[in-house]
């Protein structure tokens, strides 16, 4: 069975990992055909999918981290934002995809209830502001215990760390909750998709502009 309470471990041990070591190669999430798989295996890429959506805010926390680099030159920093886009644009399209899974997966149980209310936000964007609060949990708490810090800036980042575990401990239980409801057959959700444009040569001006 897919569970969303294991998100927050996995994110966390994820984060806590890519800072210390390399990145190894994630493979392909395999598609998942008519024919369920076993649930342990859907389970395996689920996880697998959800490491590799929050690889994407991991690249991209760092990569937007080289733009302020004091000193940079512009062609430095264009080529900077050139990566911010297009993993930007992946980590866009892999919360599509984790919706994608989910939906899936109840597809098969006769689920979501489409007569249910429907809930603005998907689980994908969900998980998504999880990935970014793991990575804002980590980051503060390393500025709380940093060495030789200037006065003051322990208490402010252990301040704003209790604010950020909060405000991780709210939208997990809403995850899990909504999650609840949607099995329950008391609420839905839709696949909704980025409609993302400024990578596409067809539909940003800048681009097509100038061919």
């Amino acid at each position: 069975m897919i569970l969303l309470q294991e998100i927050v471990s996995v994110q966390d041990g994820l984060t806590r990992a890519w800072h210390t070591q390399p990145v190894g190669d994630f493979g392909p999430v395999e598609e998942l055909p008519g024919a369920a798989p076993s649930e342990e295996k859907l389970r395996q890429d689920w996880l697998l999918l959800v490491a590799r959506q929050h690889h994407a805010n991991f690249d991209l926390w760092h990569i937007e981290d080289e733009a302020r680099t004091p000193g940079v030159s512009d062609a430095e920093l264009a080529a900077v934002k050139r990566r911010i886009d297009l993993t930007n644009q992946l980590r866009n399209d892999l919360v599509e995809d984790l919706d994608r899974m989910l939906m899936g997966w109840l597809a098969r149980r006769g689920l979501p209830n489409a007569t249910a209310p429907l809930n603005s936000e998907t689980p994908g964007l969900m998980i998504d502001r999880l990935s970014i609060l793991s990575l804002k949990i980590f980051h503060t708490r390393e500025e709380a215990e940093r060495p030789h810090a200037p006065a003051g800036h322990a208490v402010r980042n252990r301040e704003r760390l209790a604010i950020l575990e909060k405000q991780r401990r709210d939208l997990s239980g809403c995850l899990i909750d909504l999650w609840k409801e949607v099995l329950a057959g008391t609420r839905r959700f839709e696949l909704y998709r980025q409609m993302k444009m400024y990578n596409d040569p067809t539909l940003n001006p800048a681009i097509y502009g100038r061919a």
